[in-house]
């Protein structure tokens, strides 16, 4: 064969330099491919001869990632919402049983320091680590028979449950139904005693000035008394003197009106609700600041 010199391209047929030419294809935009696609169809401006070119399948990487990450953001949002409260309630029942408990007041044996539908906050620390002082305000278990049985009140299954649940957490104030709040008079060993209306309450021979807590038109006691509180036990009576079934009215019963130590839930040391009557519980340290110990 003889060698083909360049000159000889001038005289190379159109046809032939066409089929030489290393002319690429260009697809339009119609025709390109797209993720997902299997093949793809040559348009009408492709050369003679063009094949449907198969394009290879692409996994949508992006998309799956896109859903495993809004999966995995709910169920984060799920976990730490259920970490959150239960947490919450597990720091409220230690809290409640430990720490605080909130007691609602349903009386008006404590008026005018204490009035009907108050909140209170009672501090589990006392008794325990901190000792009972004459004045404080505790909250305590009836000893037996201090309570009249109240009529049972129908809310229905659901609202039962949930206020129970809600107590038992802390979550709702307890209800005084089995519980009495009271100011101590006389702690154990302490001699309490009145000689009857118009007469002061005295403790150890020292005759107490009770303006500071009494209600109002309440006179110390109309009704005499005199004992000495046993060992363990407390003398209480209720600041609205001639509303309050308190330690002068159960001397019959079991413990002789004194009400056991083990009884006390805790002392109250704030008002909560209404927010116009918070305010802090004190110790009235004067009243009491003359009496001596039991001799």
């Amino acid at each position: 064969m003889s060698e083909r010199r360049p000159d000889d391209l001038r005289t190379t047929p159109a046809a032939w330099q066409h089929e030489t030419r290393a002319t690429p294809w260009q697809p339009t935009s119609a025709q390109e491919p797209r993720f997902g696609a299997t093949a793809s169809t040559p348009g009408p401006d492709a050369p003679a001869g063009a094949r449907r070119v198969p394009v290879p399948q692409v996994p949508r990487r992006r998309e799956r990632a896109s859903v495993h990450r809004r999966r995995w953001s709910a169920w984060s949002w799920v976990r730490e919402t259920a970490i959150i409260l239960v947490s919450a309630l597990v720091l409220s029942l230690v809290v409640k049983s430990f720490l605080v408990q909130a007691f609602f007041i349903p009386s008006q044996s404590m008026h005018e320091t204490l009035v009907e539908n108050d909140r209170i906050l009672v501090s589990k620390l006392t008794p325990g680590p901190f000792d009972l002082r004459r004045g404080d305000i505790v909250v305590f278990k009836d000893p037996g028979g201090w309570l009249q049985p109240e009529p049972v009140v129908e809310r229905g299954p659901v609202v039962d449950t949930l206020t129970e649940v809600g107590t038992f957490i802390g979550l709702l104030p307890q209800d005084a139904g089995e519980h009495l709040v009271k100011r101590i008079i006389g702690l154990p060993g302490d001699h309490v005693a009145c000689a009857g209306p118009g007469e002061p309450v005295t403790v150890n021979g020292v005759a107490l000035d009770e303006t500071a807590y009494l209600a109002p038109g309440s006179v110390p006691s109309e009704r005499a008394f005199d004992v000495v509180v046993p060992e363990n036990s407390l003398w209480v009576m209720g600041d609205n003197r001639q509303h309050s079934s308190d330690s002068r009215y159960n001397q019959g019963r079991p413990g002789g009106g004194s009400v056991p130590v083990d009884n006390v839930v805790g002392m109250a040391f704030v008002t909560v609700w209404p927010l116009d009557r918070t305010t802090v519980l004190r110790n009235p340290t004067e009243t009491f600041a003359n009496v001596p110990d039991p001799a």
